[in-house]
Formats: structure tokens, C-alpha cells, sequence
């Protein structure tokens, strides 16, 4: 039930040996693992979908104009999962597609799959990522490759010694920071920020936003009073060093109502009160 309210799911794949840490079907097959779940998931959606089938077609006798379209889409989606595929993998319209996100139905949520691998696996990939990769390449899907431990030990350092201890291990960055930025590709959203002389500060949006939306973000009467937004990107502004350099080489745009955010854009609104 908890699950049903959530946008999207991190699927987290045992790819590692361990002979300390026990499997519960006693051997490490991760590709075994992701239909195990998907299966799971697949027959708690039937379940959903099969409940909902008795009120509906109460509400077809009573002449619910929805009703009908409702139980057509119930039984097509019913033997599509039969046949063992995901909702989101399948195409539907925009009436069908508004009426499946009423049903909160967990094959159709975004999934991120998450390969938790040992250290030694970390930078060079195992027979088991290996394995995941492949079938999930066959599906269009794509995967990370994080090591619940090397994160689990970092989390007990400072800041200032997590670095050496990632350099020493050969990695840029913590395994946290891809699961992040994955986790807003599979939600949509992008950050845009605001800066000022005391603070710089960043907003998520959802991707394609108006300029409007992005004030309203941060005050409904910026949205309400919206006159346009001073812009640019953080690259740019990186590049260049200041606002000040920035407005004086035409760096500096100004945006209306009609302009849509793009993520790591730096802005300024100007509004009525």
C-alpha cells in the first residue's frame, strides 16, 4: 500500500559474493532476483485491478459515463499482465493513461535498478552486473552500480576525508550522488537556482516548467505578480565569472511567461507586488 503512493522504485540488486551474508534462495542470480520481484509486482497490480472490477460495474449500472471505458481498460491490462508484461511497457492514450494513474498501479511506476555490488566490483564490473546489464539492455533499461558499503563507510566520515577515501578507492564521486541525479531523471524534475548577495539556493521543479511555475516555487505572488525573469545558465555564469561581466556581455537574458526552465538555470525574478 505504501508503495502504490510513491513516483517511482529503486530496485536494489544483490551482485555481489558473501559467504557472512546469506541469499534466501540460497545462490546469487540477480537476473533471477528482478523477475522474482517483477513477478510480485505483476500479481499485486491483477489483484488491484480485479477488486476494482465489482464497484465499477456498479457504477456502469448506474450510468457512470466512466465506468464502461474503465472495465475495457481493466480486462486489457488484466491479460497484458497475464502474459507477464510490465504496464509501463506497453502504449496507451491520454484518456487510458489518466485512468491507469488513478489505478496507482506499480508496474507502471518509473523503476531505477540499482546493482549493489562489493568494493573489488566497484570500478571494474562482475559476472553479475554483467548479467543484469545484459538483460536489461534487451529491455531498453539502464542500471547503476552502487556498493552499500563503501556508501555505509563514508557515511561515518567527515567531509573532508571522504574524498581521500574515494580517491583511494578509485571513484569521483559516491554511489549516492548517481542514485540522486537518476532519481530526478525517473521523477522528472530538474533544479534551477536563486542567488543572491547572501545566499544561493536551489528549487526542483518538475521538467518543463514555465518561468511563472519556477517563481511560484518560491512564493505563489512571484507566479501571481510574474513581469519576467533575469537568466542564465550555471555553465555560462561559470564561465564568465560574475553577473556583472555576465550583463555587460549580453549573457544575461531576460524571460517571459512563455519561456521554459532548463536544469542548472540561475535566475531572477521580477514581479508586481
Amino acid at each position: 500500500g505504501n508503495i502504490r503512493e510513491v513516483d517511482a522504485l529503486a530496485h536494489i540488486i544483490r551482485c555481489f559474493d558473501d559467504q557472512n551474508i546469506t541469499h534466501v534462495n540460497g545462490n546469487i542470480d540477480p537476473v533471477r532476483d528482478i523477475e522474482t520481484i517483477n513477478t510480485e509486482l505483476l500479481l499485486a497490480d491483477i489483484e488491484s485491478l480485479e477488486n476494482r472490477i465489482g464497484n465499477l460495474e456498479k457504477k456502469d449500472r448506474g450510468g457512470d459515463k466512466d465506468a464502461p471505458k474503465k472495465l475495457k481498460l481493466i480486462d486489457a491490462l488484466i491479460k497484458n499482465l497475464n502474459l507477464g508484461n510490465l504496464i509501463k511497457e506497453a502504449e496507451f492514450d491520454e484518456d487510458e493513461n489518466k485512468y491507469i494513474r488513478e489505478f496507482q498501479l506499480l508496474t507502471n511506476k518509473e523503476t531505477i535498478y540499482v546493482c549493489n555490488t562489493d568494493e573489488e566490483s566497484i570500478t571494474q564490473q562482475n559476472g553479475y552486473i554483467d548479467l543484469v546489464e545484459k538483460y536489461l539492455k534487451e529491455k531498453g533499461l539502464k542500471k547503476i552500480n552502487i556498493s552499500a558499503d563503501i556508501e555505509s563507510q563514508l557515511s561515518l566520515l567527515e567531509i573532508s576525508e571522504q574524498k581521500e577515501f574515494l580517491n583511494t578507492i578509485g571513484l569521483e564521486e559516491p554511489g549516492l550522488n548517481k542514485l540522486i541525479i537518476e532519481g530526478y531523471k525517473a521523477l522528472k524534475l530538474i533544479t534551477f537556482f536563486t542567488s543572491g548577495p547572501k545566499e544561493t539556493k536551489a528549487w526542483t521543479i518538475k521538467k518543463g516548467s514555465l518561468a511563472p511555475q519556477a517563481a511560484g516555487k518560491i512564493h505563489t505572488d512571484f507566479e501571481k505578480g510574474f513581469i519576467r525573469a533575469e537568466t542564465i545558465s550555471y555553465n555560462e555564469l561559470n564561465s564568465i565569472g560574475n553577473f556583472i561581466e555576465a550583463k555587460d556581455s549580453g549573457k544575461l537574458r531576460s524571460e517571459g511567461k512563455e519561456y521554459i526552465v532548463k536544469d542548472g538555470d540561475i535566475m531572477n525574478f521580477r514581479f508586481n507586488v
